[in-house]
């Protein structure tokens, strides 16, 4: 694999695995009452658009991308779901999110290091755009802790 597939397919699978764990998040508490709610449509919304931008350019590059499959989303609604039977409120909510952004931004600042200089301009950039949406989505949550 190179440098080039290996970003995209993890650029892709962060906004795949991103946009299904927040449907998730959205489903488990649409009959609360969390003003939280808004935010995670918002940034659903977000990793929608990078996944998008991840399609289009996996086809550009002739990529067929992989997910990171059924057991990892079967696992991810299984934490989601109890996490949210444990505390539902928007501090819990909020830092169960936050710590997903943390994850997602430290992998994805190594593979920009590793590969910026080699890979592709266009999935660097897009790389750098979805580390920033993390970043500016954990600033948003904040004020939910």
């Amino acid at each position: 694999m190179n440098e080039n597939e290996e970003l995209l397919e993890y650029i892709y699978q962060t906004a795949d695995m991103g946009a299904k764990s927040l449907t998730d998040l959205l489903n488990d508490i649409n009959d609360k009452d969390n003003k939280i709610k808004k935010l995670i449509s918002e940034q659903l919304k977000g990793y929608e658009k990078y996944l998008k931008e991840a399609k289009k350019l996996l086809k550009k590059h002739d990529i067929k991308p992989k997910t990171k499959g059924l057991m990892a989303d079967i696992m991810s609604k299984m934490g989601i779901k109890k996490e949210v039977k444990k505390d539902n409120s928007d501090a819990a909510l909020a830092d169960m999110l936050i710590q997903g952004f943390l994850m997602g931004n430290l992998e994805m600042q190594k593979r920009i290091d590793n590969f910026e200089k080699i890979a592709d301009k266009n999935i660097i950039n897009l790389a750098k755009e979805l580390l920033q949406f993390g970043e500016n989505s954990i600033k948003d949550l904040k004020p939910y802790l």
